[in-house]
């Protein structure tokens, strides 16, 4: 069943609402978002970004395999409805999931990276490449836990209620919800 020729807003209403109430909705979104961004991802890689924003377990403990295939012939219907072929490539170092004719990046993403990458000072590089490998180890996680401490804050300036513990588990979830 299609819904007739519902503008396209209401449709986007209607599956959000069904991606905060079905799992299996949810899956699929997620499993459709990840690769429309980014390709030559393997199954364990997809997996584990979809888990990063639904829950471990959440294409289910026992049968997940079957799960997770089920939920990739929906999402290359999906892509084959607006024109795009998800194939799989078992290339080393391009091995998984790819839409066919794309880059590996979709053009948002490869836009935003270059963005990033233009505001980057060459005096910091130079200071970077000074460090040994235990001190850029040191600087991503004091940069990480950083960031993730403020969110925590600012969670809990909203919700006092909330002990630090919770709002560091929130803070990481929408970390890795994208």
């Amino acid at each position: 069943m299609t819904p007739f020729n519902l503008p396209s807003h209401a449709k986007d209403i209607i599956l959000e609402d069904a991606i905060r109430r079905d799992l299996t909705t949810a899956r699929r979104a997620a499993l459709l978002e990840i690769l429309w961004r980014e390709r030559y991802l393997t199954r364990a890689q997809l997996i584990a970004r979809v888990e990063l924003r639904l829950g471990r377990n959440c294409f289910g403990a026992a049968a997940w395999q079957d799960t997770f295939y089920r939920d990739m012939r929906v999402v290359r219907q999906a892509f084959e409805a607006e024109g795009y072929s998800l194939g799989y490539s078992r290339k080393r170092g391009r091995a998984g999931y790819y839409l066919r004719g794309e880059s590996a990046l979709s053009s948002e993403l490869s836009q935003a990276l270059r963005s990033s990458a233009a505001e980057v000072d060459q005096r910091q590089i130079t200071i970077y490449h000074r460090l040994s490998p235990a001190e850029r180890f040191s600087q991503g996680c004091i940069t990480s836990d950083t960031a993730r401490n403020a969110v925590a804050y600012r969670i809990r300036q909203e919700q006092s209620e909330l002990s630090l513990a919770e709002a560091n588990r929130r803070a990481l979830e929408r970390a890795y919800r994208s």
